[in-house]
C-alpha cells in the first residue's frame, strides 16, 4: 500500500511524512528535489499540481493519498488535479487536510475555498476523510518579535494545536483508513487560549518578557503587507483576524484522542519543544 504526500515541504506534510516514514511505503510529491527534506524511508517524485501531465507517475500505484494544498486563489484548482489524477491511477482512499470551519458561507476567503475542494472530494466516488484543524501553534513561531507577540485572535480564545498532533492524526488515518471513511474531523489542542495567555506561557519558559500586543484587522493586513506578504494572503489573513475575534475559534474536542489514542500537546508543552526558536525571534 503506497501512500502519496502532497505538500511535502509543508509544516504539517512534513511532519506525517516522519510519522510513516520507515513504518510505510510512502512517496512525497515535490516541485523541487533540492527543497525536500530528505527523509529515510521516503521515495520523492517529481509533479506539480498546476500541471496535470506531471501528475500520472507520480500517482502511479498509490493506494492511498494525503491532499494538502498551499493557501491561495490557486487551491481549488490544484485539488480538483490531484483527484482526477488519483481517480486515473485508481487511489482507493484520499484524506484531505482542509481548513477550521470551511463551509459555503465561511467567514474567509481560504474557508469558502476550501469548502469547494471538500465538496469535489465527497462526489468524487473515491472513499475520504476530512480534516479541518483549528489554529496551528506553529503559526506563532513567526508572530514574536523581540519581547512582543503578534497574532489574529484579537482579545478572544482559540483552541489552537500543534501541527504535530494534526500528522500524527493524518498518518493514523492513511494507515488504517477504512475505519475513517466518511468522517470529517476538526483537530484541536486540549484547552481554548488566549494571546495574552499564549505569551506568559513564552515568558515563564523562556525568563523573559513577552507581552501580547493585539491589532485590528486592518493594523493585521497592514503589519503583513510591511513584512511582504502578498495582498491575497494578508487580506485573508485579516478576515481570520476577524473571525477568531468574534470568539470563531473558541472551543475544544476530542478528535486527536479518538484518532490517535492520546491526549493533543498543550501550548505550554509545544514552546518548551520550540523555547530556542522563540528565544531567537
Amino acid at each position: 500500500m503506497t501512500i502519496l504526500i502532497t505538500g511535502a515541504n509543508g509544516t504539517v506534510s512534513r511532519e506525517v511524512l516522519r510519522e510513516l516514514a520507515g513504518n510505510q511505503p510512502v512517496r512525497a510529491l515535490v516541485r523541487d528535489l533540492s527543497r525536500a527534506p530528505q527523509l529515510d524511508g521516503v521515495d520523492y517524485v517529481v509533479g506539480d499540481l498546476d500541471s496535470p501531465r506531471t501528475l500520472t507517475p507520480a500517482f502511479e500505484g498509490v493506494s492511498t493519498l494525503w491532499l494538502l494544498m498551499p493557501m491561495g486563489p490557486q487551491a481549488p484548482s490544484q485539488s480538483m488535479n490531484a483527484v482526477w489524477a488519483a481517480r486515473q491511477a485508481g487511489v482507493r482512499h484520499i484524506v484531505r487536510l482542509s481548513a477550521i470551519g470551511a463551509a459555503h458561507d465561511a467567514p474567509t476567503r481560504n474557508g469558502r475555498l476550501h469548502a469547494l475542494s471538500d465538496a469535489e472530494l465527497q462526489q468524487s466516488g473515491i472513499p475520504w476523510t476530512i480534516l479541518r484543524p483549528s489554529f496551528f501553534m506553529q503559526n506563532l513561531l513567526f508572530s514574536k518579535a523581540g519581547e512582543h507577540l503578534y497574532g489574529v485572535f484579537g482579545d478572544n480564545r482559540v483552541g489552537m494545536i500543534d501541527a504535530r498532533d494534526i500528522a500524527a492524526a493524518g498518518a493514523a488515518i492513511l494507515a488504517a483508513p477504512q475505519r475513517h471513511e466518511g468522517m470529517i474531523y476538526t483537530p484541536t489542542g486540549p484547552e481554548s487560549i488566549t494571546l495574552d495567555q499564549a505569551a506568559e506561557d513564552i515568558a515563564r519558559t523562556l525568563g523573559q518578557p513577552v507581552t501580547y500586543v493585539p491589532q485590528s484587522p486592518e493594523q493585521t493586513r497592514d503589519g503583513l503587507l510591511q513584512a511582504g506578504l502578498d495582498t491575497w494572503s494578508a487580506e485573508v489573513l485579516a478576515e481570520y483576524r476577524v473571525a477568531y475575534g468574534s470568539g470563531w475559534g473558541d472551543f475544544t474536542n476530542d478528535h486527536v484522542a479518538r484518532i490517535v489514542g492520546r491526549q493533543p500537546r498543550t501550548f505550554a508543552e509545544f514552546v518548551h519543544d520550540h523555547r530556542e526558536h522563540l528565544a531567537n525571534a
